[in-house]
């Protein structure tokens, strides 16, 4: 992979990964169209650390809240973000059961560029009618167990590529009632433990594999990808709280045409 390969990659990560457009839509890209390599596990697991980093800085007031609310909940001292914690928990076991039992079904038939068309425009349709339907009535701190199941069992459904991770947490989150700022904050939140299970697992396989590594291209991934996302975070939120989700709704419908004209033109 060279330099401009591994800054346009790490873009794309960084930018897609916390907007409701679909990552893989993006990525697949650059292989199926340009004919690129792909891009490998060091440099996978390198993204995902990026955008974690990201993440983590951008929320990091709630990042400590939470880590003492639930390290406070163990021995007894109850608060709201030791709740909200143990909220993240409960809806992150959908997606990690959904990866462990799910995740070879989805590389071996998941990853054509029909079925993330599909996804693309479909689930794309989905957010327009969360979003249309959206009665921002309450906050994240009103979140409920049950909720809280609802949203990680949307992002379960994530795994399918062409879904997006966000969007779909974001749709679920909306349909449940919150509010848009509070959907994408609990989706942003949410996305943490996901994201350091999905880079670990990858990470693990690169130890077994003993691949030798492009430190370069590594440095390149993780500094583009935490700057790529950390930016998207923060324009996405002041997109959102102006206009809604109907400009991504717009562009999902847009990549899936044009996915779909790519596979059967």
């Amino acid at each position: 992979m060279s330099i401009v390969e591994a800054i346009w990659l790490a873009l794309i990560q960084g930018i897609t990964e916390f907007l409701p457009i679909s990552s893989s839509a993006h990525l697949i890209l650059p292989s199926q169209i340009l004919g690129w390599a792909d891009q490998g596990l060091a440099f996978d697991v390198a993204v995902h650390v990026g955008t974690l980093l990201a993440v983590v800085m951008y929320y990091r007031q709630d990042v400590g809240q939470l880590a003492v609310g639930w390290v406070g909940s163990l021995t007894g001292r109850h608060s709201e973000f030791g709740r909200l914690a143990w909220l993240i928990v409960l809806a992150t076991i959908p997606a990690g059961l959904a990866g462990l039992f799910g995740s070879d079904l989805v590389e071996n038939y998941g990853r054509s560029a029909l079925i993330i068309a599909i996804t693309t425009i479909g689930f794309g349709l989905v957010l327009w009618y969360a979003d249309a339907r959206a009665s921002e009535k309450s906050g994240i701190e009103s979140l409920t167990i049950r909720q809280a199941l609802l949203i990680g069992v949307a992002q379960a459904i994530a795994l399918i590529p062409g879904t997006s991770r966000s969007g779909i947490t974001m749709t679920a989150g909306l349909l449940l009632g919150l509010k848009r700022l509070d959907a994408a904050r609990f989706s942003f939140l949410l996305s943490i433990p996901v994201i350091v299970m999905a880079g670990g697992y990858q990470a693990v396989k690169l130890i077994q594999l003993g691949d030798a590594v492009n430190w370069t291209v590594i440095a390149v991934g993780v500094g583009v990808s935490f700057a790529a996302a950390f930016t998207c975070i923060h324009l996405f939120l002041k997109v959102i709280e102006r206009m809604g989700m109907l400009p991504f709704v717009i562009y999902r419908l847009v990549l899936g045409v044009f996915l779909l004209w790519f596979v059967f033109a």
